[in-house]
């Protein structure tokens, strides 16, 4: 059995531009191509996308993943492997929704919050290796730095931002506004003010960089499909329209 890129990535909840990245990198080959020049997989292909994207949800970097599947060969032994990993984050996510919960119920009833209740379950450092790999350790170490400097309040605030960035962009896509547009770019520039509030301004090629891991990687690029499919593409059209114009 075997299947179109367009059916694997369907399944996958991914787009086919993000298997043609992977087999870019090696990770993922058709088994073979069409006349038409389509790609197709195996079930061979099909069970090492879902190491890929296991691996991707446990937020190891790309990197790191060919590393692994090139250094194990007993695919059974390795997702066993993952699934254990896999249960340590459903017990972490666990804790998370147990938190919001009990944050909403208290906020509802009055009631005072306590940081380690409101916070249980919640790591950045879980991106460490990744951030490392992609973008060196002093910017982890700075990163971390200062989201340990913030308050709850100032961490709450931050994030609410971010809620704020991504319902503007959905709103514009949706009333068919241009990236290029005024509207369209003011939310850009807040939202890349809103990624310098770490201390750090992101020059052209970094700004554009991770408009296209919007696209790129399902973890981020989920943020901005909330209200159409291809909402991270707007996102980084209209980022890297910002960056030629600005940085």
């Amino acid at each position: 059995m075997e299947w179109s890129i367009h059916e694997l990535s369907t399944a996958a909840g991914t787009t086919s531009r993000t298997l043609r990245h992977y087999g870019e990198l090696g990770l993922l080959e058709p088994t073979r191509l069409g006349a038409n020049g389509y790609r197709y997989y195996d079930q061979s292909s099909l069970l090492r996308l879902q190491r890929i994207l296991i691996l991707r949800e446990l937020g190891v970097g790309l990197g790191s993943i060919a590393d692994i599947l090139h250094g194990q060969e007993d695919t059974a032994e390795a997702l066993r492997g993952h699934l254990e990993d896999l249960r340590r984050d459903q017990e972490r996510l666990g804790r998370q929704i147990a938190s919001v919960s009990s944050t909403i119920e208290k906020l509802e009833r009055g009631e005072a919050l306590m940081a380690t209740e409101s916070l249980n379950g919640f790591d950045h450092t879980q991106y460490k290796d990744e951030v490392v790999e992609r973008w060196g350790k002093e910017a982890y170490e700075s990163g971390d730095r200062w989201w340990r400097s913030m308050s709850d309040d100032d961490k709450k605030r931050h994030h609410q931002v971010h809620l704020d960035l991504v319902r503007d962009y959905g709103e514009a896509q949706m009333a068919g506004r241009s990236v290029d547009s005024d509207e369209v770019q003011d939310v850009v520039r807040r939202h890349y003010d809103w990624i310098a509030a770490s201390g750090t301004r992101p020059g052209k090629d970094y700004f554009t960089g991770l408009g296209q891991m919007y696209v790129d990687d399902p973890r981020f690029g989920a943020n901005y499909t909330t209200q159409r499919a291809d909402g991270a593409e707007y996102v980084r059209d209209a980022m890297k329209v910002y960056a030629e114009r600005n940085l």
